[in-house]
């Protein structure tokens, strides 16, 4: 009875989705307020040290030092409405059951940005940021509870960045980034598709499995194993954790046409990503029979093992402009690229065990963010901020777009403010809606417990997610 079971490591397939705020997949927040209130589109408008992030050349603007903290509350609100998933074999199994409430409340993304002007040529300044995330429960008994029960992602990146003002005209700017990655999954062992497929396809195979039962255990054990395989058989569970550290880099132009006018160019490299975990199997709850349960566990050749994804994030490119068009208005504009095409099946490995990889089908696509911003100086200690963006997201079809990522095209709605409470110090405020286009999905594992050589379930999530999304941005701002 050799079973082949799926400890889905999607949290580490994905996990480089979103490398920027201008991406989508984990887009997790805003990166800055400011940029916030226009939709991400002043990258070339460098209000502050969160140019760090944007556009580093943006750094040659700033003067003195200047200090911004603060962050972004993301409350989502998603549901799920099941069309017909489906699993690779039907057995006695717990029914399913709708999803509710599998996002949370809300979260927080914080950031921190710091500069400071050497002099006429040069500026240095870090940031400190979390450039994407994920986190959400779906609960041990959903209809897709054998792609995933849940998956905790959480990313943080360091990024030093300088400067360097050429003349008046050209600025170029330079950054590493130290990026660390945790994340977290937990997912559905069909132990009752597969101990049903085998009974009616392979009776000779459950047979010799009661009778190693019986033979090592004893007549009593035999009894009490049957009854409970004849009865209510619940499923195994599988989950993960796995982290790593990745590096890379961003590189930054500006181009001042006159004191009103500018324009950027900004590129954000790939990170390279070993994410390496460990995977536990639990077969505890299957029967209520423990020493069935340990038998199970034992037929089935899983063992607690490692875990191995490696990948690479996309780098992006971003084009963008601002305009000061009198004393009152000022107009901003960004157009981001994504090259998430690079991200295509993935493999994930459980050394140093023999069994089988799960390959994860993506074949993504790249992508586009078009964001539309402005500026209105309604005082001298009041600033207001509008801004619209569509950004696209990278899955191609409903068969290729998995639960653990029910991402689609989104149109993102902002408005912010700039408040100054004195010559030093200001505070950002920022309200942003993002709609979600509905996302079907219609994904079958290639894979199912009885095929050799591969991992997985065999399962098909079919359904439909509908979300939005509110984002609340507070930040406080200090010059020296």
């Amino acid at each position: 009875m050799k079973h082949k079971y799926l400890p889905l490591l999607i949290v580490a397939a994905f996990a480089g989705i979103s490398s920027t705020a201008q991406a989508s997949g984990y887009r997790f927040g805003s990166q800055s307020v400011s940029a916030q209130g226009t939709a991400d589109a002043s990258g070339a408008e460098a209000a502050d040290a969160s140019t760090i992030f944007y556009n580093p050349a943006g750094l040659s603007r700033l003067e003195g030092t200047q200090f911004v903290g603060g962050g972004t509350i993301v409350v989502p609100h998603s549901t799920y409405q099941d069309t017909g998933s489906q699993q690779f074999w039907q057995g006695k199994r717990t029914p399913f059951t709708a999803t509710k409430d599998y996002a949370p409340d809300a979260v927080v993304a914080p950031a921190l940005y710091a500069s400071k002007k050497i002099n006429d040529q040069w500026t240095v300044g870090a940031g400190l940021f979390v450039p994407y995330g994920a986190k959400l429960d779906y609960g041990n008994d959903w209809h897709g509870r054998y792609a995933i029960t849940n998956i905790k992602l959480e990313a943080i990146a360091l990024n030093p960045s300088v400067s360097f003002k050429l003349d008046q005209h050209h600025s170029f700017g330079f950054g590493v980034t130290a990026e660390y990655m945790k994340a977290e999954l937990g997912q559905g062992v069909d132990v009752p598709g597969t101990v049903a497929f085998l009974g009616e396809k392979a009776p000779a195979a459950s047979t010799a499995f009661l009778g190693n039962i019986l033979k090592t255990q004893g007549m009593a054990a035999f009894v009490s194993a049957r009854t409970a395989l004849q009865g209510q058989i619940n499923d195994g569970h599988a989950s993960m954790d796995g982290h790593d550290w990745g590096f890379g880099f961003n590189l930054g132009y500006l181009y001042q046409l006159n004191e009103g006018t500018r324009f950027g160019i900004a590129y954000r490299s790939s990170i390279s990503h070993q994410l390496k975990g460990s995977t536990i199997w639990d077969f505890s709850q299957v029967t209520s029979n423990p020493a069935v349960n340990a038998f199970i566990a034992k037929a089935s050749n899983k063992v607690n093992s490692k875990a191995l994804v490696e990948l690479r994030t996309p780098e992006t490119l971003s084009v963008n402009a601002f305009h000061q068009m009198d004393d009152r208005w000022a107009l901003m504009g960004d157009v981001t690229w994504t090259r998430t095409s690079r991200l295509e099946n993935l493999d994930i490995q459980f050394p140093p065990t023999a069994e089988g990889a799960e390959r994860i089908r993506q074949n993504w696509k790249d992508t586009y963010r078009v964001s539309l911003g402005t500026n209105y100086k309604y005082s001298e200690n009041l600033l207001l901020r509008a801004g619209i963006a569509h950004d696209q997201a990278p899955v191609r079809s409903a068969e290729l777009r998995h639960p653990a990522l029910p991402d689609s095209d989104r149109m993102q709605y902002s408005i912010g403010a700039n408040w100054k409470l004195n010559a030093n110090s200001s505070i950002d405020l920022a309200y942003s809606y993002i709609d979600f286009k509905d996302a079907a999905v219609n994904y079958t594992n290639d894979c199912s417990p009885v095929k050799t050589g591969c991992t997985g379930n065999g399962e098909t999530t079919k359904g439909l997610f509908k979300t939005r999304m509110q984002l609340i941005g507070l930040a406080y701002n200090y010059k020296f």
